[in-house]
């Protein structure tokens, strides 16, 4: 069976709290605008990509459908 514990439950504590290493992780995370955790990289990242990924699919439809054209037109001259 595990140890007792003695002390109030709810009640834990973190010495990165203590010392004030999490409020300056947070303030300079939000300063530089990128996250410092892993997750946090993973989660703007992938949110950019979100946002990025129909405006590749209009940029190429946008391509074909002028080379098409220009083709087209090549095809007539000729």
């Amino acid at each position: 069976m595990g140890r007792k514990k003695k002390w109030i439950p709810g009640l834990s504590f973190s010495w990165k709290r203590a010392t004030g290493i999490s409020s300056a992780k947070s303030k300079l995370s939000r300063q530089l605008g990128v996250p410092l955790s892993k997750s946090g990289r993973q989660r703007k990242v992938g949110k950019a990509m979100g946002c990025c990924v129909p405006v590749v699919f209009i940029f190429a439809g946008g391509c074909f459908a002028i080379f098409g054209i220009a083709r087209s037109v090549s095809s007539l001259a000729a």
